[in-house]
């Protein structure tokens, strides 16, 4: 890094950067981070099963796959899919989409759950942006416990609305996520709004 002379000392700010839209955090880089502090319970493996959740017995998803929609967090199914709502969610509407098969790895799913993954995702952006109008979206899937994901032994992919601000001065200065809806009315509204099946 860079160092600069200040009449109080050292300067070990990153120097100036051009200005392309992109502004430096910081940490001296220009990653925007989505902070989530609530996450903790999830991190410290509080209600974790003692098996783990890498077993169908000890899996929340394969638990969810048979819960109707409506129910507990889950938001819709689908023949070989279905949505259903973080617990520990980074924003509010943040949801799942998975196969009801516990399949831990996105190149073992057939070709029917894959074309219904991905048709899935899209309605779940489709009626999160209609009943929040969010503008934008992070989604993926983390692939192995190496490659963070939480729950390795069953597939998910993560929908996670964005909008402007979402991260501010409440994470950084009290350590708290505000999410201004409860989830089971963020599941009632995306229930009601999720087309039916034909």
């Amino acid at each position: 890094m860079q160092e600069r002379t200040t009449p109080r000392g050292p300067d070990r700010r990153p120097p100036a950067a051009p200005d392309d839209g992109a502004a430096w955090s910081v940490y001296g880089d220009r990653l925007s981070r989505l902070w989530t502090p609530h996450r903790i319970a999830y991190v410290r493996g509080e209600d974790r099963p003692a098996g783990g959740y890498d077993r169908p017995g000890g899996c929340p998803f394969c638990a969810a796959a048979r819960v109707p929609a409506g129910e507990e967090l889950v938001v819709a199914h689908g023949t070989h899919v279905f949505a259903v709502l973080n617990r520990f969610p980074y924003n509010p509407g943040h949801l799942m989409v998975c196969p009801r098969r516990h399949v831990a790895d996105y190149t073992d799913l057939t070709t029917d759950e894959t074309a219904e993954l991905a048709a899935f995702t899209q309605t779940a952006m489709r009626v999160i942006r209609q009943v929040s109008g969010a503008p934008g979206f992070n989604i993926g899937m983390n692939q192995g416990a190496v490659g963070g994901a939480g729950i390795a032994g069953h597939l998910h992919q993560h929908v996670v609305p964005r909008w402007g601000g979402d991260t501010n001065f409440m994470p950084v200065i009290a350590g708290t996520k505000v999410l201004p809806q409860l989830l089971e009315e963020t599941r009632d509204l995306l229930t009601a709004a999720w087309p039916a099946r034909p």
